[in-house]
């Protein structure tokens, strides 16, 4: 078994021999961060990945069974977009971790950042403590009318960790 590659302090290696400040990825993944960069707040850099993709349109705050926007404003819509993102993956033999990029689309800044506490609470409570690498847009409007917040979703899944039909059908031979 290999020694852990990380430093005293804990952080990952470098290119060094290159004279590159970037990380050394772990073998199929893992967050990429220059060495002298903080870590982003409740997101990351970038993330480098091997497997099968899992690539989710984007997920509004409407309950699939209703097909109605939950009521409660961008928290309580951002909670459900969050849970139906979390319902596609398990469909796909995924699961939260397995994220490695989120794109946000809101209707309004000045909501978001008042709900800011509330929406990283509701995130960390639906998809936990992994943070993927993300992008927030404000836009002028979603399409589905008082939709306030859509979230687009990309994973990659381990091949180790990967159904082979992620429907639970029998594939047919060809």
């Amino acid at each position: 078994m290999s020694e852990d590659p990380r430093n005293a302090d804990g952080d990952p290696p470098t290119h060094s021999a290159l004279g590159s400040p970037f990380p050394v990825p772990a073998r199929g993944g893992g967050e990429i961060r220059p060495a002298d960069w903080p870590a982003g707040s409740g997101y990351s850099h970038g993330v480098s990945s091997e497997g099968r993709f899992i690539i989710l349109s984007g997920q509004i705050g409407w309950n699939p069974i209703t097909e109605r926007l939950v009521d409660g404003g961008i928290a309580a819509q951002t909670r459900q977009a969050l849970a139906n993102i979390a319902t596609l993956l398990a469909a796909g033999g995924a699961e939260p971790a397995h994220l490695v990029r989120l794109t946000w689309f809101i209707t309004s800044r000045e909501a978001y950042l008042r709900e800011r506490r509330t929406i990283g609470s509701v995130y960390r409570e639906v998809i936990g403590r992994h943070f993927p690498s993300m992008s927030v847009i404000v836009v002028s409007t979603l399409l589905e009318p008082g939709a306030e917040v859509e979230i687009e979703a990309t994973a990659v899944v381990p091949a180790a960790s990967a159904p082979a039909n992620s429907t639970g059908a029998e594939r047919r031979s060809s």
